[in-house]
């Protein structure tokens, strides 16, 4: 019988090209996505549909990546990047394509919905936290960050000439618009450098043995905590049978109801007390702005401190922002309106740079995306039923603030959820180990 082949041998730094590829996808795909907040105002003013009904499209469309995530998940064990994220862009695009036909909420629900919403988890930040703890131990929190980061950089550019372009040629040619720019961008960048993970191409991640100056390698930190969970070789069902993977999907759950009520509501509350549309679209762009920060900030904060730490800042952050526009509501001022971004951009965001790395501490293995793919059918029921009961409430109501302060609950017990999940009591991060071992060594 042949031998197999040995893999390829990329240079040692490919994990930093993997970041950087990552980087440009999400900086295109998430603010793809998040378009829908600027499409949905001229929506609603064209066809006078409701606004829950109107804003049942982004739930429609989670609720479908509900399933297409653990096919995705298993997939991308199996296939990789190289083979999940072309393949959900291409879905993105048609259905960019197809939202210009666009003439009943049954056909919004299948373009924006389904197709665009729904096939996006495949190439956001759920596909890409199915690999790229894979490539980072040591400074995982902060890789990560890095690569969020990029929706934050495209925020600045995309949404606001989004918002433009959909003032002077119109919503349909501003959806071909996004659609242009996936298939340029995004299905070649990854088809050819994507990578799944370091063994694949040679490598190892990084956090193995490191080269002291002297040219003699030190000692790797042991992180482990609980050795007989960390050995384990996790598989779907095993997963499933503990509680950590509960509490896990249920501070999923509660976080991304809180995240993306706001991402849809927020443009069009920011219209009702008086903003201005290119405001209104600057202060989403702003948000993605300070998220560059919170995702890089909070994700190397959580390599010093921990994960449960870095997700409490986030769910802080989310908190703030919603009190914010509850303020918001009563002085309409601009001040305000900066402590909702930051709050929502620089704490929050860094909830993207975690949302891998806190499963990861817990069930690493050959199995992680399958495993890490159903523990997000509950944050994709979250961030779709979230913006759907926000749009229901304001509807039943004539306000937003029963609902946001629905969803400033939702970010407190998203961070229950994570610390009764405990990663710390399986892995330590780098910043937690590193301490043990000096205490370790004062004491000896």
């Amino acid at each position: 019988m042949p031998s197999s082949s040995p893999p390829l041998r990329l240079p040692f730094f490919y994990g930093w090209v993997v970041v950087a590829v990552a980087f440009v996808t999400m900086a295109v795909s998430v603010n793809a996505r998040t378009a829908f907040s600027l499409l949905y105002p001229p929506i609603l003013d064209e066809f006078g549909w409701q606004r829950g009904e109107t804003a049942g499209a982004f739930t429609i469309g989670f609720l479908a990546a509900t399933g297409f995530a653990p096919l995705f998940g298993v997939l991308m064990d199996r296939a990789g990047p190289r083979v999940v994220i072309p393949m959900g862009a291409t879905i993105v695009a048609a259905g960019f394509v197809a939202a210009t036909w666009i003439a009943t909420p049954v056909m919004l629900y299948l373009s924006l919905g389904l197709m665009v919403v729904g096939a996006s988890v495949g190439m956001s930040y759920i596909g890409h936290s199915m690999f790229l703890p894979n490539w980072f131990v040591r400074r995982r929190g902060l890789a990560i960050g890095i690569a969020f980061a990029g929706v934050g950089v495209g925020a600045i550019v995309l949404l606001p000439a989004t918002q433009g372009y959909i003032e002077t040629a119109g919503w349909r040619a501003a959806c071909l618009a996004i659609a242009i720019a996936i298939a340029v961008v995004v299905i070649p960048l990854n088809a050819f450098l994507q990578r799944r993970a370091p063994a694949d191409v040679g490598l190892e991640p990084d956090g193995g043995a490191q080269r002291l100056k002297d040219g003699t390698t030190a000692k790797p930190v042991d992180t482990v905590v609980d050795r007989a969970w960390a050995e384990t070789e996790w598989t779907l069902p095993k997963a499933l049978a503990t509680g950590r993977f509960w509490w896990i999907s249920a501070g999923y759950f509660a976080g991304l109801f809180a995240w993306y009520s706001v991402q849809v509501h927020q443009t069009r509350y920011l219209l009702d007390i008086g903003f201005g549309a290119t405001e209104a679209a600057f202060a989403l762009g702003l948000v993605g702005l300070f998220g560059i920060g919170g995702q890089i900030g909070v994700g190397a904060l959580s390599d010093r401190i921990g994960r449960e730490w870095g997700w409490t800042i986030a769910c802080l952050g989310f908190a703030v922002s919603y009190l914010a526009l509850i303020a918001l509501g009563d002085s309409p001022t601009h001040w305000l309106v900066y402590v909702m971004v930051v709050g929502q951009g620089l704490a929050g965001y860094g909830l993207a740079s975690l949302f891998g790395a806190v499963p990861a501490e817990i069930f690493a293995g050959r199995r992680f995306a399958t495993i890490f793919s159903m523990m997000t059918v509950c944050g994709n029921i979250g961030a779709g039923v979230g913006p759907w009961i926000t749009g229901v409430i304001y509807d039943a109501t004539g306000s937003y603030n029963p609902a946001f302060l629905l969803c400033l609950a939702m970010s407190l017990v998203s961070a229950a959820c994570i610390w009764a999940a405990a990663p710390r009591r399986v892995r330590l991060v780098a910043g937690q180990a590193a301490r043990r071992a000096r205490a370790a060594g004062s004491a000896a």
